[in-house]
């Protein structure tokens, strides 16, 4: 009764509460997802007819598919790299990736509303907007004269100019 009193009851309980709010608008908006796709996917095959609208949700799932294995594995990757440095800093700067890996997530799930936020994604300028309003920079250049490349544009080249250690037995 005393925390009654005080007002730490009521508090206390606000502050669980904000979070369980935001749980709750979360997990109406994924059930409300397939009911807006089905009505979505009902008005445009009204509109363009039944075959037209199938071939756009499957063409828009294989785009899916060709950003999560083209840009999707490329960020994969770097996230790999990152954590296997103890690079957490460059996860937290690396915006553009996560969210062209988000716009595939979006276009592989099958239906019109997902399609379309899965391709605003992929349009640099929205990318960048919603980079900026989410507070997420892409990392600034480095002024020490050193180039980070992605993982997929270098590879391992020898020099034959240096001579290859492995062939001389001494060494070992």
């Amino acid at each position: 009764t005393n925390l009654r009193r005080s007002g730490r009851l009521r508090q206390h309980g606000m502050n669980r509460e904000t979070p369980m709010n935001v749980a709750k608008w979360l997990m109406l908006a994924l059930l409300a997802l397939p009911l807006a796709e089905l009505a979505a996917f009902i008005a445009v095959t009204a509109t363009i007819g039944f075959a037209w609208a199938l071939a756009l949700v499957l063409a828009g799932s294989l785009l899916g598919t060709l950003v999560l294995r083209h840009a999707g594995g490329n960020h994969i990757a770097r996230v790999r790299v990152a954590l296997g440095d103890g690079g957490a800093t460059a996860l937290q700067a690396d915006s553009d990736g996560f969210l062209i890996l988000l716009a595939g997530i979006l276009l592989l799930i099958p239906g019109f509303i997902t399609d379309v936020l899965g391709l605003a994604l992929l349009v640099g300028p929205l990318r960048r907007a919603l980079a900026s309003i989410l507070g997420r920079q892409n990392a600034p250049p480095r002024r020490d004269g050193v180039v980070d490349l992605e993982p997929e544009q270098w590879r391992r080249v020898g020099d034959p100019a240096l001579p290859d250690w492995r062939d001389n037995d001494d060494r070992r």
